[in-house]
Order: C-alpha cells, then sequence, then structure tokens
C-alpha cells in the first residue's frame, strides 16, 4: 500500500482468473481471487503495480486481465459485486478510447496498434476491443476510433489481419519467453488465423459486418 493505493501486478490474478473460469473451475478458489481483485482496486477502476508514489492512475496493462477475470467470474458464478468491478475497470479503457490520450486525442504508445498473438499480459488496440467485447461494451461511441484503426488494418482483398509483432521467441528450450506452441508467427503481409478470428469476432460484435 502507497499513497492509499495497492501497488499490485494485477493481471497475475486477473489470467488466473480468467483461466480458471474457462475452464469450468467456480469454487470458493476462483472466488477468493475475484474478492482479492475487488479488495486492490483503484478509485478509478483499474490496477496498477508502479511503486512510485506519483502514479495515481491505472495502468491498462494490470488492468485488461482482471477486467476480463471479473467479468467472466461475474457471469459464470451470478456474483453482482465482479460483474460492477469489470464494468468499473472497463472505464479505464474507455476513458482513453481504447488506446488514445485523453488530453489530446493521440495514440497512447504506438506499439498499441500493432497488432500481436497472443498478447500474454501485455496490451494493444485488438486485446482491449476483445476485453470490451466480453462486456458487452464495444458498441459504446468511445470504441469508434479504435475501431476505424482495427478496420484499416485488414490485409488487401479481405485475406484478413496478421499478428505483426509478438511476445515470444518461437519454440525451443523451457525458459521465459519460449513457447512450444506455433501461433501462425508474426509477419506485416501474412494473416494470422488467431489474430484475424479476432478481429472477426469484434467487428461482428460492434455491427461492423
Amino acid at each position: 500500500m502507497i499513497d492509499g493505493r495497492h501497488r499490485r501486478c494485477a493481471s497475475q490474478q486477473g489470467s488466473g482468473l480468467l483461466s480458471a473460469v474457462r475452464l469450468g473451475v467456480v469454487d470458493e478458489r476462483a472466488a477468493r481471487l475475484a474478492e482479492r481483485l475487488h479488495y486492490w482496486q483503484w478509485p478509478d477502476g483499474g490496477w496498477n503495480c508502479d511503486l512510485e508514489a506519483s502514479a495515481a492512475s491505472s495502468s491498462v496493462y494490470e488492468t485488461l486481465l482482471p477486467m476480463r477475470g471479473l467479468a467472466a467470474y461475474g457471469a459464470a458464478a451470478g456474483d453482482e459485486a465482479a460483474t460492477h468491478a469489470a464494468r468499473r475497470a472497463a472505464d479505464v479503457l474507455l476513458d482513453r478510447r481504447v488506446v488514445f490520450h485523453r488530453s489530446t486525442g493521440e495514440l497512447i504508445d504506438p506499439n498499441w496498434a500493432t497488432l500481436h498473438y497472443p498478447l500474454c499480459w501485455r496490451y494493444d488496440v485488438l486485446g482491449g476491443l476483445k476485453g470490451l467485447v466480453e462486456l458487452g461494451l464495444v458498441t459504446d461511441d468511445r470504441c469508434e476510433a479504435a475501431l476505424d484503426l482495427l478496420e484499416i488494418k485488414e490485409l488487401p482483398d479481405g485475406a484478413g489481419w496478421a499478428a505483426e509483432a509478438r511476445y515470444y521467441h518461437g519454440a525451443g528450450r523451457v525458459t521465459s519467453g519460449y513457447d512450444h506452441v506455433d501461433w501462425g508467427g508474426a509477419s506485416t503481409r501474412r494473416p494470422n488465423p488467431w489474430v484475424t478470428v479476432d478481429a472477426l469476432a469484434v467487428l461482428a460484435a460492434a455491427g461492423r459486418l
């Protein structure tokens, strides 16, 4: 606790909770994760692990997965408090129009306009929109610019969407950053099936297909 806020890498508990619910484990252990996330939630609705006292607003990196985990748990367990906490977290993304500065309207981080798969604990425009789809909020007007950005990234001739970069190093020795699953690689010109499916799902939920 620093300056009245819990500094916690809540993406860890958020990822654990989301995975548990997806696997059908909706029991007291999942409830404990949801309770901790709710307890650590910042006044603006998200989470942050920045130890600097000057950090007074939530991080999208630490907010996306807890938001998704709480939304999934709230729906599966009928937990209204978890659902409410997830919707509060969504405001962190929506206030930034998913990837844009609140003050200038410019892109916060150029890397957030780059599509990745898997996203892991990180953040980009597709990941943010996908999370908002799960809460039924992707039709909010504050998603429009991010949806426009996603649409223009479709490859020519309707080929799909590319994984333009990746956060893993490919199959190799068992160590941090390596992955033994073939996620289709990264290329700016070749469609990635996972990115394409997610992009189509987002645009369908937004009524843009």
